[in-house]
């Protein structure tokens, strides 16, 4: 499957279309090349703190137009799983209100009294009290479900632990393994699909992690493209036992007219031509 194939994409977010809170070169043209092209597209994030209302709008601040429709995070993905394993069910949460606000959305009740499923995902302060909660309630039987692995995240002041590593604690309480629904896991990716009608043959995966973003997208079938803005560097590609099938500098590599033949016009924030 070459480019010219693909009528469908998929682009993680931080180190593909903004890095720091700056917008990388090409991202605005690139989302505004697909809606004027009416292309199908979702920003994909394994961050389940935000709502994606509150990612459009952090989006927006930094120059890039991205409606909160086409944004599709861990927290929704991993409602969109709950939703197909019980109807109307019940969860004990441990997140921020982009994790509660999916699974209000799907349906769920939110309970701390034999809940069906125990859900994890990042929070700005993880409470003690919660986790041992968290514990007692998956010892007594219920599921175990967890937004993304990611095991550390940023600050200003150094690394932070995230899902991951709360997981990990309470993996080791109660000797059971949780079901982690975001990046790698492809099913991620064939939710985001189904949610804008895509196959995975004609739809791309632009990400800047080998282990994560293009994994998953391999293993869902679709085109992948490793730009190296972020995380995974070209040396960091030959530890891999698999390879994307495009590796490009940035998303300005995937323009039709390229950044230097623009002048100074940039992007038309209305979409129209």
């Amino acid at each position: 499957m070459d480019r010219d194939s693909i009528d469908c994409w998929l682009t993680d977010m931080d180190g593909v279309l903004v890095k720091e809170n700056n917008p990388l070169p090409g991202a605005a043209e690139l989302l505004a090349q697909w809606r004027q092209a009416d292309i199908p597209y979702l920003v994909l994030t394994n961050n389940s703190i935000y709502t994606a209302r509150d990612l459009s709008a952090r989006l927006r601040s930094n120059g890039l137009d991205v409606p909160e429709s086409n944004i599709w995070t861990s927290a929704m993905a991993t409602a969109d799983f709950l939703s197909n394993q019980v109807e109307h069910g019940t969860a004990y949460v441990v997140g921020e209100a982009g994790l509660t606000t999916a699974i209000h959305e799907a349906g769920f009740v939110m309970t701390e009294r034999d809940p069906d499923f125990v859900v994890v995902g990042e929070t700005h302060s993880y409470s003690f009290e919660a986790i041992t909660k968290a514990i007692r309630l998956i010892d007594a039987g219920s599921r175990f479900i967890v937004t993304n692995p990611d095991a550390t995240g940023p600050s200003p002041e150094g690394v932070l632990p995230a899902t991951g590593a709360i997981a990990a604690l309470i993996t080791k309480a109660t000797n059971r393994e949780p079901y982690v629904v975001g990046k790698p896991n492809p099913m991620m990716f064939r939710s985001a699909l189904n949610r804008i009608g895509a196959h995975s043959m004609s739809t791309a995966m632009i990400g800047d992690r080998m282990d994560t973003d293009i994994i998953a997208g391999m293993e869902a079938g679709m085109h992948t493209v490793l730009v190296l803005s972020g995380i995974s560097t070209a040396e960091d590609v030959r530890r891999f036992p698999f390879r994307p099938n495009e590796i490009v500098d940035g998303v300005h590599s995937l323009l039709d007219v390229p950044l230097e033949s623009r002048g100074d016009l940039g992007p038309d924030p209305t979409g129209s031509a």
